[in-house]
């Protein structure tokens, strides 16, 4: 994986502006990930795609983020430390994306969820439907007694196994944070999304990014490319020259 440019950051925040988390999360991959095509990208288990943005945050802001979460019993604010080499490391570096699960006589075999997936669950508004429907998107095959077994014949109890082996097999696909207020004392689990952390740093980085662009072409008449093409330490001390 390399670092984005600074150009490149911009046109990614740019065409992020009117894109949904998922396609913002490949999105911001795409420019860093050279070697991968949209479609590999895409297909991607959702867990081994959000390793990639946690490494892409390592590269472009440090190991270190900074998060709030607010007690749902008492609304105090806490703030939280985590770190990004940390939450990559919860990913298994073999991580198959087909599995098998041998349950109630069952043998089943299902893939892990991706990009593509998610995006079709989310057009469901029944959570309960959305999970039925990413199983059987995931779903490719299963027997019984040597015999297959079509996906709609599948109990529930072996249907909930499967989600749950899934969700086991791709830890970082729905990071669980386990919480406790140290004013009311209560706990809780919040869920952290790397995309939507990620992206609002981004935003930020453009932000600024575009600022620097508006001083130096304001003070020396210099165009967006080359102030682009500049390196943070350079772009930094004809900053601080401007005196603004």
């Amino acid at each position: 994986m390399r670092s984005p440019s600074a150009s490149e950051i911009l046109e990614v925040w740019e065409r992020g502006l009117t894109q949904s988390p998922i396609q913002r999360a490949l999105e911001l991959l795409a420019p860093v990930c050279p070697e991968a095509s949209s479609v590999s990208l895409s297909g991607l288990s959702i867990g081994r795609r959000d390793a990639e943005l946690f490494a892409l945050r390592e590269q472009l802001f440090g190991p270190e983020m900074a998060a709030v979460a607010a007690c749902p019993q008492c609304g105090a604010r806490l703030d939280l430390t985590l770190n990004a080499s940390e939450m990559r490391s919860c990913c298994p570096p073999e991580l198959e994306d087909n599995v098998a699960l041998t349950l109630a006589g069952y043998e089943l075999q299902f893939r892990l969820p991706n990009s593509g997936d998610l995006a079709d669950v989310l057009k469901w508004n029944d959570s309960d439907g959305g999970r039925y429907r990413l199983v059987s998107l995931c779903f490719l095959s299963a027997q019984r007694d040597g015999a297959p077994v079509g996906f709609d014949r599948l109990p529930d109890e072996v249907l909930n196994a499967v989600s749950e082996q899934m969700a086991s097999a791709d830890p970082l696909a729905d990071i669980q944070l386990g919480l406790c207020c140290p004013l009311c004392r209560h706990c809780w689990r919040a869920a952290f999304d790397i995309v939507s952390f990620l992206w609002r740093e981004i935003e930020s980085a453009a932000g600024r990014l575009l600022r620097d662009v508006h001083t130096l072409a304001s003070t020396y008449g210099w165009p967006e490319k080359d102030i682009l093409a500049l390196s943070p330490v350079r772009r930094q001390f004809y900053l601080t020259l401007t005196g603004i």
